[in-house]
């Protein structure tokens, strides 16, 4: 074996070239660590061969009177310092892969093109023998003219290394540049991009990303901010907004407990006072729909504290039961006269924080609606109490018993101070005689609840699964 390699080092060199090229297409991309192997493999075998054949890359080929078999030695010899750079890269390649999917590609890009430049000299130097010195000097020249010529240029592919080695964002966060807000796409030599809410391509020089102040709201993973800014009258009392919007926050289980939502006072003039309620989820994609239902919850429990935005004097003030008559959906079917007697058949009743409303398997006597304060609601699921949403003022409990004869599949809970007005059911019941209207919103209100109630109890826990050594490694 070993005299026929020493016999055919030319045709085998070659062969190994061919062979390598052959095995990187054949093999998937996807199978990255079997294309190391095998690269680094024929890498292997052909220095071998070179050796076993009396070349080595360190010296010119040793027949110089032999013109083509000089060639052909000469390109195998410059062929191992490229096969060699190109080994070298590629592991170096599988290595920054391994520590984040896009992060390194452009270091990557910048090491394999130094350690390509470095085998190109080395192969001038020690295979062809040319004066490296003088070309070293020569190219150093051209590439101070080269650099003062692309200074911007140059900026941004070294703005990009920086970013790319520090890892301030990464490909697919939402991060805000300057102002320029929108989810990161790609990163390349000279630029960011990004796409914008609008749909829009946002394209932010590397060395402008570098500089900017930059928000990244992808970070941390599992906490994110949400907020709303409520502008109310000056003369009302502070307390009075501070409790309504600690409701409002309570009232959103998707909230975080910890860190705790808080409300501020933001601004305030002589006429009005802005007010901020924030918080925190763990999903970025429920961000509009929690600041949609804060807002909703806010204006709810504000008016329910008595705030009232650009007032009609003219119109005489009605009651709270009236006011709830007119928000709750149900009862909306009903003439003005209608729902003026009804509320004057409205009895108040409060509960305080964690105090029962309503138990699992009770039926009440009475439709409720909630005037103040947020109510859990929980469902069984054969082994515990699961949450399945809060209820704020205008929403109505205790439906049960008006359609049918089951008793409440749901405990409602009080997780503040509440105030609730009852309606006597054989009221309600008055109300369906007279138009199907309402009987028709109370069924489809009915039939909403139990499909959430049941697609709660459908759903199983996430499992968890658990890492190790080498997983910690790898993240």
């Amino acid at each position: 074996m070993l005299a026929f390699i020493q016999s055919y080092p030319l045709l085998l060199g070659t062969g190994l070239i061919l062979l390598d090229l052959l095995l990187w297409h054949l093999i998937p991309a996807t199978h990255r660590y079997w294309r190391v192997a095998s690269r680094t493999l024929a890498y292997a075998l052909f220095t071998g061969v070179l050796l076993s054949g009396g070349m080595s890359p360190l010296q010119p080929p040793p027949w110089p009177d032999d013109a083509s078999r000089n060639l052909i030695a000469t390109l195998l010899t410059i062929g191992w310092w490229l096969f060699g750079a190109r080994t070298v890269t590629v592991v170096f390649g599988v290595l920054m892969t391994a520590r984040g999917s896009h992060a390194g590609r452009l270091l990557q890009d910048v090491v394999g093109a130094l350690i390509f430049l470095a085998a190109v000299v080395a192969a001038a130097a020690y295979v062809l023998q040319l004066p490296v010195k003088g070309l070293l000097a020569t190219s150093g020249v051209m590439a101070i003219v080269i650099g003062l010529a692309l200074q911007s240029t140059l900026a941004d592919v070294f703005s990009g290394i920086i970013l790319n080695t520090t890892r301030p964002y990464q490909v697919g966060d939402s991060i805000s540049i300057d102002g320029t807000e929108g989810k990161v796409v790609d990163i390349d030599w000279r630029a960011t991009r990004l796409i914008t809410g609008t749909g829009s391509l946002a394209v932010v020089p590397n060395s402008v990303a570098a500089k900017a102040r930059l928000l990244n709201h992808s970070r941390p993973a599992d906490r994110h901010g949400v907020s709303i800014s409520v502008v109310v009258p000056a003369k009302l009392r502070p307390q009075r907004v501070f409790d309504a919007l600690e409701k409002s926050l309570q009232g959103t289980s998707l909230l975080l407990k910890n860190p705790a939502p808080k409300v501020s006072v933001k601004a305030s003039t002589l006429e009005s006072v802005e007010y901020e309620a924030s918080g925190f989820i763990a999903d970025a994609a429920n961000k509009t729909d929690v600041r949609n239902q804060l807002f909703d919850l806010a204006h709810r429990h504000l008016e329910a504290a008595g705030v009232v935005w650009n007032a009609d004097l003219s119109v005489p003030a009605r009651s709270r039961q009236r006011e709830l008559l007119d928000e709750v959906r149900v009862f909306r079917s009903l003439t003005s006269d209608e729902r003026d007697t009804l509320s004057q058949h409205m009895t108040a009743v409060e509960y305080l924080a964690d105090q029962v409303i309503l138990g699992i398997g009770d039926r009440s006597q009475h439709m409720l609606l909630i005037s103040r304060g947020v109510v859990s609601a929980s469902a069984h699921d054969g082994k515990r109490l699961v949450e399945g949403g809060r209820m704020g003022p205008g929403e109505v409990l205790a439906l049960e018993g008006l359609l049918d004869e089951e008793d409440s599949p749901v405990e409602f809970r009080a997780l503040t101070g509440c105030m609730l007005y009852r309606i006597d059911k054989e009221r309600v019941r008055g109300c369906l005689a007279q138009g199907e209207d309402v009987k028709s919103a109370l069924t489809k209100l009915q039939r909403f609840r139990e499909q959430k109630r049941e697609t709660l109890l459908m759903q199983k826990p996430t499992v968890v699964k658990k890492g190790g050594f080498l997983s910690w490694l790898h993240k």
